[in-house]
């Protein structure tokens, strides 16, 4: 939970004040991806936890609906949701992409993922990492639209 605090506090500085309001993402939320063997963790050399993100299986029910654009896949993914990492501007976040990315193109799966209009840092480390902006999805948690994008191999 301390990684997750830590990229709220960026994100507001970042002039992101509005995707990850106070709570979120809560401990059920993080338990479930632990339950589910979906929490992948990102430790430096001492063991200490850096970053951490969801890495769940598809489909997504937040992506059924996509508006102003397409998905670029063919419908077999995986999704990265509540990416974080402790410190920015080290490496860590790329490091942890390239290795979803890594793990789903040996599954033979595209990724997909999504995040607000205003967070800006996250759009920089997806477009990065190869991905494609394919349009927007609206989140069944609040209906919030956030910017939706897909990686394929």
């Amino acid at each position: 939970m301390e990684i997750y605090a830590a990229a709220q506090r960026f994100m507001v500085k970042a002039g992101n004040p509005n995707q990850w309001q106070v709570g979120f993402p809560t401990e059920e939320m993080i338990a479930r991806d632990i339950e589910g063997h979906h929490l992948m963790v990102w430790t430096d050399e001492d063991g200490v936890p850096q970053g951490a993100f969801a890495f769940l299986p598809g489909p997504e029910p937040d992506y059924a609906k996509i508006y102003e654009g397409e998905w670029q896949d063919n419908g077999h993914y995986r999704v990265v949701h509540r990416f974080a990492t402790a410190k920015q501007g080290l490496g860590i976040g790329s490091a942890m992409m390239r290795w979803a990315l890594d793990e789903a193109k040996a599954e033979g799966m595209a990724v997909r993922i999504d995040t607000h209009r205003d967070n800006i840092p996250m759009q920089g480390l997806i477009r990065s990492c190869g991905f494609v902006y394919c349009g927007i999805v609206h989140i069944r948690r609040n209906g919030e639209e956030r910017l939706a994008f897909t990686h394929t191999f």
